[in-house]
């Protein structure tokens, strides 16, 4: 406790010399405590800048819009069109580069236009050890990651998240729909909804941690190995393959490895 009060301080001390800041918010375990925490340090002198872009579950947006209402953040919607974007609907092994390169150059315009000169987002210290061409694009564009720059984890985040009572501190960790795509297989509109629309009924079903990889017509349900049993059941499977089918996906397969964050990374 002693070490994670010393990064709560240091990140306090990070923030602070910002003087004002945007910070990029997703809804997601990170940025909701970054946008927590840089509410709390510089009050009105800080806002939460979410893109609204195909690739961001719908009902992410709305816990978002929810989020900085119940807290008295000045959000700022930033629309940004992914699908016309070289360099992302090819889905190239760098997507995420040409993605977050475009994405935060629309967030640094929003935020210089609103007298905002510092941009930060939610990288944490466990975001190193993936394959992540995006951080790329963020030290390019010289955005902040106070998270990452004051020691914190994963772990640490969900710890101080408990400890101010948000309700995100166990949230399961959600990436961009894209990742469901296999590099290289073109990304559209039509997929990302289906995937967004997928993994919706999941959720709605009582699963908390899933992704849904889109392979042509097959979908491929990923699952923590302890949800498994309760996807056999004949009525909910059932249920899923029919829903699934409704879509358009002519299959569904549940991946016996079950749930890994970054699975897709196994083909580079």
């Amino acid at each position: 406790m002693d070490t994670l009060k010393k990064k709560e301080d240091r990140l306090k001390e990070i923030i602070s010399a910002y003087g004002s800041a945007a910070v990029a918010f997703s809804a997601g375990v990170d940025s909701t405590f970054l946008a927590f925490f840089a509410k709390k340090v510089l009050g009105e002198k800080m806002a939460a800048i979410t893109v609204n872009v195909p690739s961001f579950p719908a009902r992410e947006l709305d816990e978002a819009k929810a989020f900085c209402s119940d807290n008295g953040i000045r959000q700022l919607i930033c629309e940004v069109d992914q699908l016309k974007l070289s360099g992302f609907y090819e889905n190239p092994k760098d997507r995420c580069y040409h993605c977050k390169r475009a994405i935060f150059t629309a967030i640094k315009k929003l935020a210089h236009d609103n007298g905002i000169e510092c941009v930060c987002e939610g990288s944490n210290l466990d975001d190193m050890s993936d394959y992540r061409p995006g951080l790329k694009a963020l030290a390019e564009l010289d955005i902040k990651s106070p998270l990452k720059e004051a020691g914190l984890t994963k772990a640490d985040i969900r710890a101080l998240s408990k400890k101010y009572g948000l309700k995100t501190w166990d949230k399961p960790s959600f990436a961009c729909l894209a990742t469901r795509i296999p590099y290289g297989d073109i990304i559209t509109k039509e997929k990302l909804e289906m995937i967004d629309l997928a993994e919706s009924r999941l959720s709605e079903l009582g699963f908390t941690q899933y992704r849904v990889r889109v392979h042509g017509d097959i979908a491929r349900i990923e699952l923590p190995c302890e949800d498994i049993p309760r996807l056999l059941d004949d009525s909910l499977r059932e249920e899923i393959n029919a829903y699934f089918s409704s879509l358009g996906l002519s299959y569904t397969a549940l991946d016996l490895g079950g749930f890994k964050s970054g699975n897709m990374n196994k083909t580079l």
